[in-house]
């Protein structure tokens, strides 16, 4: 009997692989010049205290994914061996940080990489939306005690008050935000208006790219009950507020690791009273992390960092010599140990050795 020929797979996991070493190496491309003056700055440092960042970031990848998997844990009864967490939170540290995506991209593969463990695409955006609401609650109200200390010290420059501002301001921005996102998400009237204003304003781009030829790259039906899992989410959550103690507690410490990371390389350089400089200049450049691609990030850090300690030379100098410093080593440790971990993923291969699809229907 002759055998039935198969059909064409398209070959989308070889795809992705190819284009993310493309995507890593344009990064590498666009930040050749940090490295280099890294490297060339490595001669004032203190290496030792450097290596204290191996253990700081390895720390911070797990504390990132405990946001999601405490959550999982505790109220779906989801298992993950600490293995898979670190595998998954360096994986997903690589796509946040060193592939050129925003928050899309972090989203997308927070999505597919839990999807095996039976968590669904609304599950995966809620614990998204979360994490970067708890980080960035905790990045202002850090700022706002450095500021205290500032002022008690006596240590803002008069010309740099107008930054207390601006960070007011952004901190009442980003809680309207969320507290809008909270708004539409904990009414199922009010989220299925906003699925139908997505589900137009989708078909209106696919319209519009495509010249008509399609009409959605999604049905309604799949929209809306994307957005009514998120809904569901809130309200399970509304009910059981004691199951976000663990999540908040672990975006607190991951929120003072990221801080670490510039203070690491401070101490290394001889400059560590400068860390509530640090904090503030952190909780304003982070309003950009998670949106967009590092650059605005690190340039409004730089840029904060440097009028606080009094616009001089020397304080412009040290303020972007160690940012570039954090972000250049950041960045090396996070491809070497990310990559690998992600091109496993991207096959479908796991630390245990099963597939995606084996584990789903293990824990489906």
């Amino acid at each position: 009997m002759a055998k039935k020929k198969k059909g064409f797979k398209f070959p989308w996991r070889v795809i992705i692989s190819i284009a993310t070493f493309g995507l890593v190496g344009y990064v590498i491309y666009q930040n050749w010049d940090g490295f280099v003056e890294t490297f060339e700055n490595l001669n004032h440092a203190n290496i030792f205290v450097l290596l204290l960042l191996v253990p700081e970031q390895l720390f911070m990848y797990y504390a990132c994914g405990q946001i999601f998997f405490s959550y999982l844990e505790s109220k779906y009864r989801k298992v993950f061996s600490k293995k898979e967490k670190l595998k998954i939170s360096t994986e997903m540290n690589f796509v946040n940080r060193a592939v050129p995506a925003g928050a899309v991209g972090g989203l997308a593969y927070l999505t597919y990489r839990l999807k095996p463990f039976g968590v669904n695409a609304g599950q995966a955006s809620f614990l998204y939306i979360f994490r970067f609401a708890v980080t960035t609650v905790v990045n202002y109200v850090q700022a706002l005690i450095a500021i205290l200390i500032l002022f008690a010290l006596g240590s803002i420059p008069p010309e740099a008050n107008w930054i207390i501002w601006v960070s007011l301001l952004m901190n009442m921005g980003v809680f309207t935000i969320l507290g809008l996102i909270i708004y539409v998400a904990s009414s199922k009237k009010r989220i299925e208006w906003f699925a139908k204003v997505v589900g137009k304003v989708i078909a209106f781009v696919v319209r519009t790219v495509t010249f008509g030829r399609k009409k959605s790259l999604f049905r309604r039906d799949e929209i809306q009950n994307y957005f009514l899992s998120i809904h569901d989410c809130v309200v399970i959550v509304k009910k059981d507020k004691k199951s976000l103690f663990k999540p908040t507690v672990w975006g607190f410490v991951y929120s003072l690791c990221e801080i670490g990371v510039y203070w690491i390389v401070a101490c290394a350089m001889g400059r560590p009273e400068i860390l509530p400089i640090i904090m503030v200049g952190e909780a304003i450049g982070s309003v950009f992390d998670g949106i967009v691609p590092y650059g605005p990030y690190e340039l409004g850090m730089a840029g904060v960092m440097g009028i606080l300690l009094g616009g001089t030379e020397e304080a412009v100098a040290i303020s972007v010599i160690t940012v570039v410093m954090a972000r250049a080593l950041s960045l090396i440790f996070t491809i070497g140990t990310g990559y690998w971990p992600y091109q496993q993923a991207i096959r479908g291969k796991n630390v245990d050795g099963k597939s995606d699809a084996d584990r789903s229907g293990l824990t489906n």
